[in-house]
């Protein structure tokens, strides 16, 4: 069993700061790909920033220069420090990540339950 929980949401106002946490639990063998992923209302869930195990990222283009991913893989957490918030990034934030449990040979891919961030004056 693995949870995701992701963690830092909130309000902020245009041109605030926001870091996200998500943290990874249970029987965890090891964590491959990571990701943040958004979704607004009526709209497709659509990828934000993504770390791979190594440390190597890739942002969607709209999030470029203000959006930061890192990891921190002995402690099984993702981060999302979020710069210069504008309000068309007001939607639920998902974490996402490949895990491969202890007692599998396979990795599978599990989502957080989602954390609000709203950027309004």
């Amino acid at each position: 069993q693995v949870q995701l929980v992701e963690s830092g949401g909130g309000l902020v106002q245009p041109g605030g700061s926001l870091r996200l946490s998500c943290a990874a639990s249970g029987s965890i063998f090891s964590i491959y790909a990571m990701g943040w992923y958004r979704q607004a209302p009526g709209k497709q869930r659509e990828l934000v920033a993504a770390i791979a195990s190594g440390g190597s990222t890739n942002y969607a283009d709209s999030v470029k220069g203000r959006f930061t991913i890192s990891r921190d893989n002995a402690k099984n957490m993702m981060y999302l420090q979020m710069n210069s918030l504008k309000p068309e990034d007001t939607t639920v934030y998902y974490c996402n990540a490949d895990i491969r449990l202890i007692d599998s040979s396979h990795a599978y891919n599990y989502w957080g339950q989602g954390t609000q961030v709203t950027v309004s004056s």
